[in-house]
């Protein structure tokens, strides 16, 4: 649905800002005044704009972080007995995101005026996902909201720290490639058509590797602007296509099935799975509402495809073990401990220490990668500007020798 940005009058007589998702104008305007809020101003939000917003971001304290310390002290001050509208009136104060101080602005008058928190929220996707969304709204429900948020904030946390590793790792590699990249395009583009040019005005012919890299280094500085119309071209047309339901399953699959990396993201597949599972039944949430929610936030299509199987499984009267185990992404050890907590009603706790057990065993996996990587990347780094260079010397030592 479209998102609008607006300006309103509040019941205070105070101006308001933020923003909502209605499926058109009349129907922004009529929440608005649901809320209790006169809208003197209200504009659709553009893709630019929301690209705008998602560079601006960059810069500064990123918002996940602050989303995540802003639940964590709302536990606690909840947990201190403050007030719901207080705590958050106070929490806006220190938030640094412009975005997210508004938005946060926003969800505090909506409070005041009666309105939920996790409607409130809910209206915020940006920041505030379908995970915390329902666990906020179980922990209104029981009246262990505190205790709901301290959850949801632990939970963010590992997985901000999972997400924040796995980066860490790939920030040499990809140094390295971007260097080779650079090298490659200098020489290609620079060195060797001005050694080449002196070579040629001799009238002799080019030995054929020397040739090869004379047209592809022709092709750069020529057809640049071909070459990147059509990795763009490609891009686009591999985002519309895995955008498809189709397309997702087709990559999800070829990406579970690939030789090393295949394990790697099944692991991390099924341990973001289990944490996410266990996180919502340990919050209050019904197994069916909850497999309901982790279908949308698994991140891989085959794996959200088979916890939608499960749930109508369960919803028919079976176990939530089976359909995982013929869906082939979850091997039969994983399957059969799930069963087992299942059976014995510790399915939250096996839920926890599977995920422990999948991250630790995924953070091993990665190390030895990357480990094997770096080298790699070397080796093929030198033996490519190892080719250039042999094609930009071969027709120099030839003539010199006479050869030519």
């Amino acid at each position: 649905m479209p998102r609008y940005t607006y300006t309103a009058i509040g019941a205070n007589g105070k101006p308001v800002k933020g923003s909502l998702t209605a499926e058109n104008p009349y129907a922004a305007r009529k929440q608005l005044r649901s809320r209790h809020l006169h809208p003197t101003n209200l504009k659709q939000t553009s893709g630019t704009d929301e690209a705008k917003k998602t560079i601006f971001s960059m810069f500064g304290r990123s918002a996940k972080g602050q989303v995540i310390e802003f639940t964590k002290q709302l536990a606690t001050l909840l947990g201190a007995d403050i007030k719901l509208t207080d705590a958050v009136g106070v929490l806006s104060q220190q938030i640094t995101d412009r975005r997210f101080k508004n938005a946060v602005i926003d969800i505090r008058d909506r409070v005041v005026t009666g309105e939920s928190f996790a409607d409130a929220v809910a209206d915020y996707t940006d920041f505030f996902d379908v995970i915390y969304i329902s666990m906020v709204r179980v922990g209104e429900v029981t009246g262990t909201l505190d205790k709901s948020l301290a959850n949801i904030s632990s939970f963010l946390e590992k997985k901000q720290r999972t997400e924040t590793k796995i980066i860490t790792v790939m920030i040499y590699p990809v140094i390295l490639i971007f260097v080779c990249m650079t090298a490659v395009l200098i020489l290609t583009t620079f060195v060797i058509p001005k050694i080449t040019a002196q070579i040629i005005k001799t009238g002799q012919e080019l030995p054929w590797i020397t040739q090869m890299m004379m047209d592809f280094s022709y092709a750069l500085r020529n057809f640049w602007w071909l070459i990147l119309i059509a990795i763009f071209g490609m891009v686009y047309a591999g985002k519309r296509f895995f955008g498809t339901e189709r397309g997702a399953l087709f990559r999800d699959k070829t990406l579970l099935s690939l030789p090393i990396f295949g394990k790697l993201i099944r692991q991390r597949v099924v341990a973001r799975f289990a944490s996410t599972l266990s996180t919502l039944l340990g919050s209050g949430l019904s197994m069916a509402e909850s497999l309901r929610v982790v279908a949308q936030v698994t991140g891989n299509a085959v794996m959200s495809k088979s916890v939608r199987q499960a749930r109508d499984r369960i919803l028919s009267g079976a176990d939530i073990a089976t359909p995982l185990r013929e869906s082939g992404v979850i091997d039969p050890a994983t399957t059969h401990m799930i069963s087992v907590g299942e059976k014995s009603g510790e399915l939250e706790t096996m839920l926890n220490k599977i995920s422990e057990s999948l991250e630790s065993s995924s953070d091993v996996v990665i190390e030895r990668i990357s480990a094997a990587t770096e080298p790699l990347i070397i080796v093929v780094m030198a033996i490519i500007v190892g080719i250039i260079a042999y094609a930009t010397i071969l027709p120099i030592l030839q003539f010199s020798s006479g050869k030519m």
